[in-house]
């Protein structure tokens, strides 16, 4: 089963799940600010790809935090930052036992389904 992580507000999360409903691909919808993120949901991604994928430095929230806080990020801190503020994901992120992927670009799934 097929699993969208994102928030519904967002642009890129709404495309995804627009590119998933045309492909005729059952999944299911993860919110993370009303369904909520927990450390075990990030550890299992970052264990599949590399941590630096998942932190989005180019959000506002990101731009509100202190720079003392965003300097020299480590994974434990990312992971932290992350708990705390869900919008500091880079989303979407799609997650299915053969795969996961973070960000949408319709060439990008298209890619990935085709190797299914």
């Amino acid at each position: 089963m097929l699993k969208l992580f994102g928030i519904t507000s967002c642009d890129s999360c709404r495309k995804a799940r627009k590119w998933l409903q045309y492909q005729t691909l059952e999944f299911e919808f993860h919110d993370l600010r009303n369904d909520g993120l927990d450390v075990q949901m990030l550890e299992r991604w970052m264990a599949r790809m590399d941590w630096q994928k998942f932190l989005n430095t180019r959000s506002l929230t990101w731009r509100k935090i202190p720079e003392v806080d965003r300097a020299e990020m480590t994974k434990s801190r990312a992971i932290s930052l992350m708990l705390e503020h869900p919008t500091l994901v880079k989303r979407p992120v799609l997650e299915c036992k053969q795969f996961i992927a973070v960000g949408f670009s319709a060439e990008n799934y298209t890619k990935i389904f085709d190797r299914l």
